[in-house]
């Protein structure tokens, strides 16, 4: 395989354990300052939570949220009455649209260890209504050859394809790579793509241009036509997601939770947060479990 028609690494970015949330502890890969959108890419965390710590009531608007357990659970509810428990190897991916107010807290007594990644909505779909695609792990696709293993959130990969429906295309795919394995996966020209390496180490790339890629680290894909090439020759499997999409190039005005496209926006979507209007009418008087169980 050639580079002019291989996905080459264009970046690698060590992701450093912060504070965020209440007590939480997330590695943030995209959204940090040297990733800043990596459009239609907002933020990727990989957060570990224990009680009491957690997400407590927050709000979200102009983009989804995406969140994928690796081990232990989350339990979530919203101020329309959706509550539940995301447990290990589930997915939720929740288009925040016009307005949302949930909070998302750990379940149970072991940590809640997974991923989130916001997607960014274009302009004409920002105010559409909220909405869930939630899959239990054992209804998310997955098919294992040649010493790969691929549970398919998104997208498509080796012939198998994911019900989940999204407004920005994307892709989501869970890869473990056993010693020895290999593949090639094909990614849609000009999408954005990247690696986030969870456990593991493996290559990426063409064999003249590949790139050593360890845990906790960010690898940025080249962007154009072809496959990315992927390859482990370490004695341990290396689990890692790669995540592409088509983007959007459109402008971002984000502040925390808010992201529109005009900073006149971006004041409305605060106004409305504030005075309970144009999609937080619930909002008013409402609390989560959280608030609940203290009063």
């Amino acid at each position: 395989m050639s580079a002019s028609t291989s996905r080459t690494v264009t970046k690698v970015v060590l992701s450093v354990e912060q504070d965020e949330g209440v007590g939480a502890k997330v590695r943030r890969s995209i959204g940090r300052h040297e990733l800043r959108n990596l459009d239609p890419f907002l933020m990727l965390d990989e957060f570990s939570v224990g009680a009491p710590a957690g997400f407590p009531d927050h709000p979200h608007r102009g983009f989804e949220t995406v969140t994928y357990m690796l081990s232990g659970a989350t339990e979530h509810e919203d101020f329309a009455g959706h509550r539940g428990v995301i447990h290990a190897g589930d997915l939720q991916w929740m288009t925040a649209g016009r307005g949302i107010v949930h909070c998302e807290m750990p379940h149970g007594k072991e940590k809640s260890h997974g991923l989130q990644l916001w997607v960014n909505l274009k302009s004409s779909e920002k105010m559409v209504e909220p909405a869930y695609q939630e899959l239990l792990d054992k209804d998310i696709p997955r098919k294992t050859e040649g010493g790969v293993t691929v549970k398919v959130i998104a997208g498509e990969s080796l012939g198998v394809k994911s019900p989940v429906h999204t407004r920005t295309p994307t892709m989501y795919l869970d890869f473990t790579i056993q010693q020895g394995g290999s593949i090639n996966q094909k990614i849609p020209a000009d999408w954005t793509a990247f690696v986030y390496i969870l456990s593991g180490k493996a290559l990426f790339g063409p064999e003249e241009s590949k790139t050593e890629g360890a845990a906790h680290h960010t690898l940025v894909l080249s962007t154009g036509e072809g496959e990315l090439h992927i390859r482990n020759d370490a004695a341990e499997p290396c689990r890692f997601v790669l995540i592409g999409g088509q983007p959007l190039k459109e402008t971002i005005a984000q502040r925390g939770p808010f992201v529109m496209n005009t900073n006149q926006e971006l004041q409305q979507a605060m106004i409305d947060y504030h005075n309970y209007q144009n999609g937080f009418e619930k909002a008013r008087n409402w609390n989560s479990f959280v608030v609940r169980d203290e009063l």
